[in-house]
Formats: C-alpha cells, sequence, structure tokens
C-alpha cells in the first residue's frame, strides 16, 4: 500500500507543480510532512537543503530520498517515476498545442495567473521552514542566518549551492557549542 501512496503523493504533487521544482515542493511538503507524515518537517527543511545543494533537479532528489525512505528501493522507483512521469507525459502532448497556440492572450493569461500562487506557496513554505527552524536554534540566529544567507545570495551573488554549504559548515561546528 505505501507503493500506492508513494506514487499518488508525488504525482499529484509534479502534476499540479506548475512551474517545476520550485512549484512543486509546497505541494511535497504537504504530502510528504502532513498528509503521509513520512517526515518531519525538520526533516523535511533538511532533505530540501541537501536537494538544493546537489546537481540536478530539485523534485527527482527528494522524491528519491523519501521513496527509499518509506519505501526502500522499490519506493525509490515508484516516487521517481511518479516526479517524472507527469513532466514527460505534458511535455510530450502539449508540446504541439503550446506551439501552435504560444502567442494566443489565454496561455500567456495562463502562465501569468499562476505565477502569483506559486509565490505564495513558497512563501508560507518559507515561513513553516523558518518557524521550525526558530524553535531548534531561535529566532535571532535564524533570521541572522537568513540573512546573511540573502546578501550573500543577491548582493554578492554567491552561488546557492556554496551558501547552503556554508549554512552546513556553520550547523554542524558553531550551532552545536552555542547551546
Amino acid at each position: 500500500m505505501i507503493l500506492l501512496y508513494l506514487f499518488i503523493a508525488f504525482f499529484l504533487a509534479n502534476l499540479l507543480g506548475y512551474g517545476g521544482g520550485p512549484a512543486s515542493i509546497p505541494l511535497m511538503f504537504e504530502e510528504i510532512v502532513n498528509r503521509y507524515q513520512w517526515l518531519t518537517s525538520d526533516e523535511f527543511s533538511n532533505v530540501l537543503a541537501l536537494a538544493n545543494a546537489l546537481p540536478g533537479p530539485i523534485a527527482t532528489k527528494i522524491a528519491a530520498y523519501v521513496g527509499f525512505a518509506a519505501g526502500g528501493w522499490p519506493g525509490f522507483i515508484v516516487a521517481h517515476a511518479a516526479t517524472i512521469v507527469p513532466s514527460a507525459l505534458a511535455m510530450i502532448l502539449l508540446m504541439r498545442v503550446l506551439r501552435k497556440y504560444r502567442q494566443s492572450n489565454v496561455v500567456k493569461g495562463i502562465s501569468l495567473a499562476v505565477q502569483p500562487v506559486i509565490c505564495i506557496l513558497m512563501v508560507v513554505l518559507t515561513f513553516d521552514i523558518i518557524g521550525d527552524a526558530a524553535a531548534q536554534i531561535g529566532w535571532l540566529q535564524s533570521l541572522a542566518i537568513a540573512a546573511v544567507a540573502f546578501l550573500l545570495l543577491t548582493k554578492a551573488k554567491v552561488h546557492p549551492a556554496l551558501v547552503i554549504v556554508a549554512s552546513f559548515v556553520y550547523g554542524g561546528l558553531v550551532i552545536p557549542f552555542l547551546g
């Protein structure tokens, strides 16, 4: 039964995650943490950070980890397939339609209307994750880390993977000795 649940969870998250990984992450969070409770919010945050640091699509890396954790190798395969199949089918089936109607106001409107929804999903996920971090290491330190990461990413133009690695190092070498 777990394999069916893995397939449904990842298939729905990726089918409805219009816009790729960033759009499907909040949907995955809902399925993985809230609905099926395969991971805690804290564990999901760690998996997300690691998935961002590694090369390749985020959604497939999350699916691989959760699928394996919940169902072993069969779970890995099912979750991975459920993550890849919606995108592959949509690309194959809709490419001709999108090519034909790409200048259509309807197609442009659909794309523009979904962007604010994706933005709000990411904001909600961010607040969930920062709330969990604040509960573990405190609000001041969480906000300071977020501010430093924001400045490194936007002002110093440091690659996101390096910012994530730096936070891993800080979390491993500094945070354990603060409390």
